[in-house]
């Protein structure tokens, strides 16, 4: 069992991140904020320079290790915006980087890990395929094997994002964030506890791949069949770090569906200016499927990221 990272490990991560990457803008606007009944802050994690959050864990992870444990090499596996952290980090570290990928995985996203000098392998139907295939190059090339949501320190990373929010807005009644494995809303419930203990923290999934939502319903690690096509939600279980995180500390958990999370997609575009990916959108879809839960209040939604496929721009403009 993986000991969960702590805020004094958020803090020392924030020192690795800021020497590589700028505080993300968090903005309101007007128009969006009439839309949904509340004072809305969007968190654009979608300008990072891989157009997603999780670079900071990557940071994070790759600054923690000795120079000895670098030159083995990392073995991860991924639908995409991890893949991309790992491989960016890497690519900074001069750390050899495979990173197993679903046999479907966008176009885009394999590109993106190959062109940061990452080398992608495609195996399966899916992530769990992915992750057996990782675990036996893993083992069988002596390199370490990166779990995206069983390692402390990407969640340590990530929680960066947190301190972020919490001193820009630190009256902040509610912070709503997207889970695929679930690090983020983990890590924001870390922070929180420490900056901002009157908020809550809200966790939104999509109703076709709910594993992470019914883990935590349950109170165990579940598994969930996965049909959203949402890549940065696919996940179909449960991972015990976050949830243990997740379970002390997360106010709620919601669902969505994958047509709600391309409605938020076209409202991100069309008033927060902002091309969000499917989970990137996620946040919002939330705030605008309950809007009596959210009227009135302050709220921040993390936009996790903007890696948006060829085929979600060709739904968006067909709205």
């Amino acid at each position: 069992m993986q000991p969960m990272p702590t805020f004094a490990d958020v803090l020392a991560a924030r020192d690795v991140v800021a020497r590589y990457l700028p505080a993300t803008p968090m903005w309101s606007y007007p128009v969006l904020d009439a839309t949904v009944g509340a004072t809305l802050y969007v968190k654009h994690e979608n300008v990072q320079p891989v157009g997603a959050f999780k670079v900071r864990g990557g940071l994070a992870l790759l600054a923690g290790m000795t120079a000895a444990e670098r030159a083995r090499g990392l073995v991860t596996y991924s639908t995409g915006n991890h893949a991309q952290s790992i491989a960016y980090a890497c690519a900074l570290f001069d750390t050899p980087c495979t990173v197993v990928m679903p046999a479907a995985a966008a176009e885009e996203k394999v590109r993106a890990v190959r062109a940061l000098g990452g080398t992608v392998v495609l195996h399966g139907a899916d992530l769990a395929a992915a992750q057996e295939r990782a675990e036996h190059m893993a083992a069988a090339e002596g390199r370490h094997l990166i779990s995206p949501g069983d390692t402390p320190a990407l969640l340590a990373g990530v929680g960066t994002a947190y301190l972020e929010i919490f001193t820009a807005q630190p009256d902040l009644d509610t912070v709503v964030v997207p889970v695929g494995s679930g690090t983020g809303a983990a890590a924001a419930t870390l922070v929180a506890a420490k900056l901002a203990p009157g908020c809550q923290v809200i966790a939104v999934q999509s109703s076709a791949a709910p594993a992470a939502h019914d883990s935590w319903r349950a109170g165990r690690c579940v598994q969930r069949p996965m049909h959203t096509a949402v890549d940065g939600l696919a996940t179909g279980r449960g991972f015990e770090l976050p949830q243990r995180m997740l379970r002390a500390g997360l106010s709620d958990f919601h669902l969505v569906t994958d047509a709600q999370i391309l409605a938020a997609q076209q409202v991100m575009a069309s008033q927060a200016h902002t091309l969000a990916e499917g989970a990137g959108a996620a946040a919002l879809a939330a705030v605008l499927a309950r809007p009596d839960h959210f009227a009135g209040r302050r709220v921040a939604v993390v936009c996790t990221g903007g890696n948006a496929s060829a085929a979600e721009i060709a739904a968006l403009g067909a709205r």
